[in-house]
């Protein structure tokens, strides 16, 4: 791993930690996410240094009290660039209901870089396959978010992209079965 991935993965898990943030739906230590998305980023033929350090940092403006500022002082203008895309612009409840809010956001990131693209097709794929296993209830939500997502943002690597739509229709698979099942059972 580069000596930016490096440091990237120390502050990312530090971050995390220093919130005791857990993952939803396994308890595991958050940190795990970014590792698991910074390693399908690193391997993808055209990933730089930066793109595999902002992978382990997508979070970490959202989930704990690290700034933009911390972020480009720490690994450089293009990391904190490419966080700060990854970054969830419309969170406030004022704004709009979940629907509204994701939909400002899904045109806001069909507008970043394709290096910000891939790195949010390789979340969407760490994440997928957590959800549609624990939470098919929210998973039907998800899933329809990111496929109305993955339509429209086009510009990231696009074998990780067409991973990211297997992963996404495996997902509605599965969790269309389970609602046809539990709909034939019913009868």
């Amino acid at each position: 791993m580069d000596d930016i991935a490096e440091r990237a993965a120390l502050f990312s898990r530090a971050a995390h930690q220093a919130v005791g943030q857990r993952r939803k739906y396994s308890g595991e230590p958050y940190w795990h996410h970014p590792v698991a998305v910074a390693e399908i980023v690193s391997a993808v033929e055209t990933a730089t240094p930066e793109m595999i350090a902002a992978a382990l940092l997508h979070d970490v403006l959202e989930d704990t009290g690290v700034t933009p500022m911390d972020i480009e002082e720490c690994f450089g203008q293009r990391v904190a660039t490419l966080v700060q895309e990854l970054t969830d612009q419309f969170v406030d409840p004022e704004i709009g209901n979940r629907a509204h809010r994701k939909a400002l956001e899904r045109d806001r990131l069909a507008q970043v870089s394709p290096e910000a693209q891939t790195i949010k097709y390789a979340d969407l794929i760490d994440n997928t396959g957590s959800i549609v296993a624990r939470d098919r209830g929210f998973a039907r939500v998800y899933l329809a978010e990111k496929r109305r997502l993955l339509e429209v943002m086009a510009g990231g690597d696009q074998e990780l992209r067409r991973k990211a739509w297997s992963v996404l229709m495996e997902g509605e698979v599965k969790i269309l079965g389970a609602a046809s099942s539990a709909r034939t059972s019913n009868r």
